[in-house]
């Protein structure tokens, strides 16, 4: 629930930002309208930068990898038992 309270508050916050400089025409008016779209635009940028620092950082675990494979293991063991196909290794 505080999340979508935080997400209402900055939508609203933009909009006043947005209404406001419409108000003021401190920028020119057909330029206006235009700052949504450059606002949706600059945020899908900043998604695909976070995914992608994301991604660049990314740790490897040798230790999880070894412990995947021995549920893997385990997993189709349990499921041999009980008469379900998984496959050629």
């Amino acid at each position: 629930m505080k999340h979508i309270v935080k997400i209402i508050t900055f939508l609203v916050a933009i909009s006043a930002m947005w209404i406001g400089l419409l108000e003021m025409s401190v920028v020119p008016r057909s330029q206006t309208w235009l700052l949504p779209i450059y606002f949706i635009v600059s945020l899908g940028c900043y998604g695909l930068l976070m995914v992608g620092i994301g991604l660049m950082q990314f740790p490897t675990c040798p230790q999880e990898a070894v412990l995947l494979q021995q549920d893997v293991v385990e997993a189709k063991d349990f499921l041999k038992q009980r008469g379900v196909d998984v496959g050629s290794e």
